[in-house]
């Protein structure tokens, strides 16, 4: 049986437990910000700066304000995180990167450059949290017509069927999302590729991540650059999907009091986790 949201369906398996409303609820908002970033796409009228390499268009924030509202309507004491306008305190007044309570955490456009520039890769993201913890996740490809969605007590789905991690027993056959930077850019990088088939960068960080999930990238690295909004609902789904995700320490690797852009996330299967882990620290320079 299934539970109708709009385009797509959730299973109930995967919807059930203490979050099947949420998780419909946030299916929904997620395609409908969807349907917007479709309608609007190679349509853009606005660009604009918000540092020498990132951008912000008019349509991430229509999409923002689409999903901010609907949110404030259907929870109105949660928290929200979001990417363009920061933190909307919860009605008891915290702050949602305290950890206390619920909050949502929104990328109304992953892959922003991407969609300025008409590259059909690029999602909508959206994640609850509780008590600093992901709980529900959704990740929804528009282009592709694509939803990927967890919660912390159910499997990761794709259009409502479970999904799971890749369960290549070699290394060597790996396809890796990988985003470098830093002093040891090209020990890194070089001794990735020597012990993968090959390393990808799509633009989206969110979406690459997810895909995790469901074993279209057998593994994502990504030293740096990301924020709460880039890796809530996507790590979930990699999680959720059999993935084992830390940060490139080895630490946990979802911490809401973490700064804008100072992220950084490894997600594999348990079997290669940590000989992935180990060659991206040992290239440290």
């Amino acid at each position: 049986m299934t539970i109708e949201t709009g385009a797509a369906s959730i299973d109930r398996r995967a919807a059930s437990g203490d979050h099947a409303a949420e998780l419909a609820f946030t299916t929904a908002l997620a395609e409908r910000a969807g349907t917007l970033l479709v309608e609007r796409f190679e349509k853009v009228e606005r660009i604009d700066y918000k540092s020498a390499k990132d951008v912000v268009t008019e349509v991430d924030q229509l999409s923002e304000e689409l999903i901010i509202s609907a949110i404030r309507a259907a929870y109105p004491g949660d928290g929200i995180i979001a990417e363009e306008s920061g933190e909307h305190a919860s009605g008891a007044g915290d702050a949602p990167s305290g950890g206390v309570g619920r909050a949502w955490v929104i990328d109304p456009l992953d892959g922003t450059i991407n969609y300025a520039n008409g590259i059909p890769f690029f999602c909508v993201a959206i994640a609850l949290v509780e008590a600093g913890s992901p709980v529900v996740g959704v990740i929804h490809d528009p282009i592709r017509g694509e939803t990927f969605a967890a919660t912390a007590g159910g499997p990761a789905t794709l259009d409502g069927r479970e999904i799971r991690a890749s369960v290549k027993t070699a290394l060597t056959d790996y396809v890796v999302s990988m985003a470098l930077s830093g002093r040891a850019l090209i020990g890194r990088s070089r001794a990735i590729r020597k012990a993968v088939r090959v390393p990808r960068a799509m633009g989206s960080a969110a979406l690459s991540l997810a895909y995790v999930g469901n074993g279209r990238f057998d593994a994502f690295v990504q030293q740096g650059g990301l924020s709460t909004w880039d890796v809530a609902a996507a790590g979930l789904i990699a999680e959720r999907g059999g993935a084992h995700l830390t940060d490139l320490e080895g630490g946990p690797w979802f911490d809401l009091s973490r700064p804008t852009r100072t992220i950084g996330v490894l997600a594999a299967p348990p079997a290669h986790h940590a000989e992935l882990l180990e060659i991206v620290r040992g290239s440290r320079g």
